[in-house]
């Protein structure tokens, strides 16, 4: 497929911001960025960020060069999930869990099942610091965020909202809807890197003795 979709805009003097059609094929065109910088056929570019329908390349050497390159593109679908995923124990006590497994019409027990047995991949990263939106539930599993956000989410708190999981690294705001809670580090300065989890990492979430 042609995952270059929208507009291929200049940022600056020397960043470029692709617009892709959905969050699927900007995950596509990220690995396929990577995988074009790992055999030594992108361009030099200092940065890539992925987000949730574009991708920015910073510190691009001849920006209108690359832009005139990537409208040629044809980007394969997301390759297959190889390598070890990255497993966060989970106690599923959060607040809000019953009435996810409520909107998907199932019991508690069985939602449980249903977020442990899918594997996820982090489609990008933002937010706070070591915080991913994973993807990999499926459309049928989508929740709204909640009408009202708390005022304070405990950190290490696993939510939903929309098509994503996340995990919240610090406590901070959120509107998300909590389903359980990790004991997982997700950001840490001292470690190399400091983020547990980053863009096009295999994620799956354990549940922990108890539920």
């Amino acid at each position: 497929m042609n995952a270059v979709g929208t507009r291929v805009l200049r940022v600056g003097e020397r960043a470029l911001l692709v617009e892709l059609a959905g969050g699927e094929e900007a995950e596509a065109f990220h690995a396929e960025l990577l995988r074009r910088r790992a055999a030594g056929s992108l361009p030099a570019v200092r940065e890539i960020v992925p987000a949730a329908r574009t991708v920015l390349l910073d510190g691009v050497t001849d920006p209108d060069r690359l832009a005139a390159e990537l409208t040629g593109w044809e980007v394969a679908p997301l390759p297959a999930r190889v390598g070890t995923a990255v497993e966060i124990p989970v106690r599923y006590d959060g607040p809000d869990l019953a009435e996810v497994a409520a909107r998907w019409g199932v019991s508690v027990e069985a939602a449980v099942r249903i977020h442990t047995a899918a594997e996820f991949r982090v489609a990008f990263c933002g937010f706070a610091p070591g915080f991913g939106y994973l993807t990999g539930l499926g459309e049928r599993y989508e929740v709204p965020r909640r009408a009202t956000p708390r005022t304070a989410v405990p950190a290490g708190s696993v939510a939903l909202a929309g098509p994503y999981t996340g995990v919240y690294p610090r406590s901070s705001p959120g509107g998300w809807q909590l389903i359980g809670t990790t004991d997982a580090v997700l950001w840490d300065t001292r470690r190399e890197p400091a983020a547990l989890l980053a863009p096009g990492t295999r994620v799956r979430f354990t549940a922990e003795e108890g539920r």
